[in-house]
């Protein structure tokens, strides 16, 4: 049967269902749907969970799927990180498609049901629980003392042996001052009808403020009312990847609740982390198809670049630039790829006179946990290295990505010779502020 043309399909996930955690279901089409991927194979490339899938399978007594056990099949689930790219870019048979493979929603589950026989480790509890780490991390006293001890060899050796978070991987530091409180008395300057409010994140509000100054920045210099939403949670993202659903929409009712607030005083809620945005554009919706309050936000929140293109598209973007940003090397986030809003930074920075963007679709193979964890460390930093050669390839003198998280990765692939910069970060000296 050859693959369809039309549009892909998105269906909701009927998590609450009590089939949803079946086993027996659940395995029934985890063979169907891996035996057409069998005969497939064009998703390969992609990530892990297809070479390891195919593997069990080539290696099989059979050569084919029922010579795989039901519980190596979690070999398949822990490498997925649900970029959705196979749905969106790869898979011809996705719903129309008769056959209606949906691989990250039927991973998801499988996450699903690990989390709920309690599989899941307390390392990964931990690396999932960004707003408590955050809390901790940020803490005057605290932060140098951590940011200090991640830089000692014996020190990473021995959380490799006791958390198995990997010797090699790049951790991030965190800041004695979080976003949110360097801007708790942030004021509307302006009369502009354009209102922004911004969720920092949690890698945003806790790591690297610096790019919410940034961006607070580059708002205010096209007349744009800000705000800072201040009481927030973690999008969810984290417990996502975990399985973790209970945990998830407890994070969506205490979080729509707030942005809401936003959308109603017609702001466009914006974030700096494309999985953050991605999360309130298509996941929440996909969970809590019910909740209007969940679609409200979905359709009110944005990228930032996507934002300021708009504005770009309506006349209203400031492009009075006072420097150029040079020969920059541009990785795009598998999760604003997935977004369909196309390659809308590219279009922003092309903006800037004597400006050159080289723009490659690569995955980092990051995924916030998968690239620190001891297993799976070394196969991230593998997927990484295309990047790493196309790079190499060129003379840029910025490398970007609208992923930090992302580009911190790629950059310790490529063993550190180079900083990496937001692209938020650019415009700010673009306009010499």
């Amino acid at each position: 049967m050859e693959g369809g043309l039309q549009k892909p399909t998105r269906f909701s996930i009927d998590w609450k269902n009590k089939d949803y955690l079946n086993e027996e279901l659940f395995e029934e089409e985890l063979r169907r749907v891996s035996d057409h991927c069998h005969g497939c194979r064009r998703c390969v490339s992609l990530c892990n969970s297809f070479p390891t899938l195919f593997d069990l399978i080539d290696e099989s007594k059979t050569f084919e799927v029922d010579g795989v056990t039901y519980d190596e099949f979690n070999k398949v689930i822990d490498h997925c990180y649900l970029c959705d790219l196979c749905y969106l870019t790869k898979c011809p048979y996705v719903p129309p498609h008769e056959w209606a493979i949906d691989f990250p929603h039927l991973m998801l589950r499988g996450k699903a049901i690990k989390h709920s026989k309690l599989k899941t480790s307390i390392r990964d509890r931990i690396l999932t629980s960004t707003d408590m780490l955050g809390k901790l991390g940020s803490r005057k006293l605290i932060a140098p003392i951590i940011n200090y001890f991640n830089q000692i060899k014996i020190f990473r050796v021995l959380l490799e042996k006791i958390l198995r978070i990997h010797r090699n991987a790049k951790l991030p530091k965190f800041s004695s001052y979080t976003a949110k409180s360097k801007y708790k008395n942030i004021l509307n300057e302006t009369n502009s009808n354009n209102k922004v409010a911004i969720f920092t994140t949690c890698y945003h509000n806790y790591n690297e403020p610096s790019v919410i100054e940034d961006l607070v920045k580059v708002l205010k210099h096209n007349n744009i009312s800000v705000e800072l939403i201040k009481d927030d949670k973690c999008c969810g993202m984290p417990k996502l990847e975990l399985g973790d659903l209970n945990t998830v929409e407890e994070m969506m009712s205490h979080n729509i609740e707030k942005f809401k607030k936003y959308v109603d005083k017609g702001y466009s809620i914006i974030a700096p982390v494309p999985s953050c945005v991605l999360m309130f554009k298509q996941e929440l919706p996909l969970l809590f198809p019910e909740n209007k309050d969940v679609q409200s936000v979905s359709n009110a929140i944005c990228d930032p670049f996507e934002y300021l293109l708009k504005l770009h598209n309506s006349g209203s973007l400031n492009v009075d630039f006072k420097n150029d940003i040079g020969s920059v090397f541009y990785q795009v986030a598998c999760h604003q790829r997935v977004q369909n809003i196309g390659q809308v930074t590219k279009k922003i920075l092309e903006l800037v006179p004597n400006t050159n963007i080289d723009a490659l679709e690569r995955c980092s193979g990051h995924d916030g946990t998968y690239g620190v964890k001891k297993e799976t460390h070394e196969v991230a930093i593998k997927i990484a290295m295309p990047i790493v050669r196309e790079y190499e390839k060129l003379e840029s003198t910025q490398f970007t990505s609208d992923c930090t998280l992302a580009a911190h990765h790629v950059v310790n692939a490529m063993g550190n010779k180079v900083l990496p910069t937001h692209p938020i970060a650019l415009l700010r000296k673009a306009y010499g502020l």
